[in-house]
């Protein structure tokens, strides 16, 4: 009867086990061809941010290109989960690289309506292209909401975004829209 109740158990183990490795070969990157991989991704608009900037400091050149700091000096952000104020304070570094793209490295401060502070990290792209290429700006973010939040849902994802300069009126403080997506 014990080895009865042994190879019962055995078998058990092993439907479990395969039907398990079956699923998570679902995900699995080794069963789906690299050209397939990352054609499902889907987004989720999450907000879209009105960041005002200052006057650019000129650091100069080193030894990776031409460094620069832009101010971020305050603004909106609105989405249909989350709104309300960037920060000042906060620095845009960019780096303008010898072959011509230009690395951002941006790190402030949202304030949301109903007063919870979420630290934001963009990392961003800027390529202008040859006549007729276009402009390429995309950007991935690291957004850090205070645990047990309302906004602790953010800890969990993965964010990439959108970089849009506007053209500004005759006397306009400078801004940039920064679209925020999520990654499904």
């Amino acid at each position: 009867m014990k080895l009865r109740t042994l190879l019962l158990g055995i078998l058990f183990c092993i439907t479990i086990i395969g039907y398990n490795a079956k699923n998570v070969n679902a995900q699995n990157a080794d069963s789906i061809s690299n050209e397939n991989l990352y054609k499902d991704f889907k987004t989720e608009f999450m907000f879209n941010a009105k960041v005002k900037i200052g006057n650019m400091i000129n650091v100069g050149e080193s030894k990776r290109g031409t460094r620069r700091v832009i101010p971020i000096t305050g603004g909106s952000f609105n989405g249909p989960k989350i709104n309300g104020a960037v920060l000042p304070g906060g620095e845009d570094w960019q780096l303008v690289r010898p072959d011509g793209d230009t690395e951002l490295y941006a790190r402030y401060l949202l304030k949301t309506d109903d007063g919870h502070v979420i630290q934001i990290i963009n990392q961003v792209l800027m390529h202008m292209g040859t006549p007729g290429e276009g402009f390429y700006c995309k950007s991935v973010l690291d957004l850090e909401a205070p645990k047990n939040s309302p906004y602790d849902y953010l800890n969990h994802s993965i964010f990439i975004g959108t970089l849009e300069m506007p053209r500004l009126k005759p006397g306009e403080e400078s801004y940039v829209i920064i679209g925020v997506y999520k990654l499904l």
